[in-house]
């Protein structure tokens, strides 16, 4: 009868964990809602209505559960501020209730993101490659993972880090999607070249609570990717073929990106509003590590990414179209 409380549970990442704690059979499963239950409506869940920073609300959701899944963030903001507040303070918050009220907890898994990794010589990041963050979502995971550097001798912490992840509920990779079924497929540089690391979102949920599960995970960090890796011509193959129609390659020079982030964002302010490609997006896309290696995290606690492009691509679509985004 085990029993686990998720923050971020109403989102992309987090919904899909949730399902994947309801396939092992978790009892008692507590999200944490801020207003309505999104993703979550339908299953079989226990809301814990507030956030973060109420602890005793907090406390009273994390006492004697077994896993705490940590998937909350903020993953872009016009401000520092907002990053640091919601990705560093918030985490501290989390895990001082913890330490207090819970803290024989069997584990807590944190997730943060391989934008902390940042520039990176070799081209494939390692749990032992140095952290040199471009953005400021980066930088955030990054103060989010030395914080948490603090309890690791009094509380059973793993961190994860993720690449780019796609699936069903996606919002800012769909953007891609989008494009590519009106016949276009922007690319940044050559489109046959294998540069980079996606996971599949039911993967990704998958090796979550395989971290939490395992006996040698404690204390350790890391990146939980796909098998191989991709060009984007890979992407474009798998979208064109679930699409059933063809789209045409565009090369955009790397000098124009940094110029297209920033006019994305000014004609999205008009709006009042904050894009998914924006300054710090064309940053990454242009000077951080796009590719991590899973090798650690095979080996310590069995992690596989067993869904295919093809597979993972055409069922992310299919998604779509039935949803009505596509």
């Amino acid at each position: 009868m085990k029993s686990a409380f998720v923050t971020g549970g109403t989102g992309f990442v987090g919904s899909h964990l949730v399902e994947e704690l309801q396939r092992r059979a978790y009892a008692d499963v507590r999200c944490l809602v801020r207003t309505e239950r999104k993703w979550l409506e339908g299953m079989d869940v226990r809301p814990v209505r507030g956030d973060l920073f109420d602890e005793q609300l907090i406390a009273d959701a994390v006492r004697d559960v077994d896993v705490v899944f940590h998937i909350a963030g903020v993953t872009r903001a016009r401000d520092w501020a907002t990053f640091h507040r919601s990705n560093v303070e918030a985490t501290v918050r989390l895990m001082d209730v913890v330490t207090r009220v819970n803290p024989s907890v069997h584990r807590i898994v944190a997730t943060s993101s391989l934008a902390a990794v940042g520039a990176c010589e070799d081209g494939v990041a390692t749990e032992a490659t140095p952290l040199r963050p471009i953005s400021r979502y980066g930088r955030s995971k990054m103060e989010m993972e030395r914080a948490l550097e603090a309890f690791k001798g009094r509380l059973p912490v793993v961190i994860v880090r993720p690449p780019a992840v796609y699936g069903p509920r996606e919002a800012d990779i769909y953007t891609f999607f989008k494009t590519l079924k009106r016949g276009v497929c922007p690319v940044v540089g050559p489109a046959d070249e294998q540069v980079l690391s996606l996971v599949f979102v039911r993967d990704l949920a998958a090796g979550i609570v395989d971290a939490a599960e395992a006996d040698a995970t404690v204390g350790e960090t890391y990146f939980l990717g796909s098998e191989r890796f991709y060009s984007w011509n890979d992407v474009k193959d798998a979208a064109t073929d679930a699409l059933g129609r063809s789209a045409w390659t565009v090369t955009v020079p790397p000098a124009l990106v940094g110029a297209a982030g920033a006019a994305v964002e000014f004609g999205a302010r008009l709006m009042g509003e904050y894009p998914p490609f924006n300054r710090e997006k064309a940053r990454e896309l242009l000077h951080t590590c796009k590719m991590c290696s899973i090798r650690k995290a095979r080996s310590e606690f069995g992690y596989r990414a067993p869904t295919s492009l093809e597979d993972g691509v055409a069922a992310t679509i299919r998604w779509y179209e039935r949803e009505g985004w596509l």
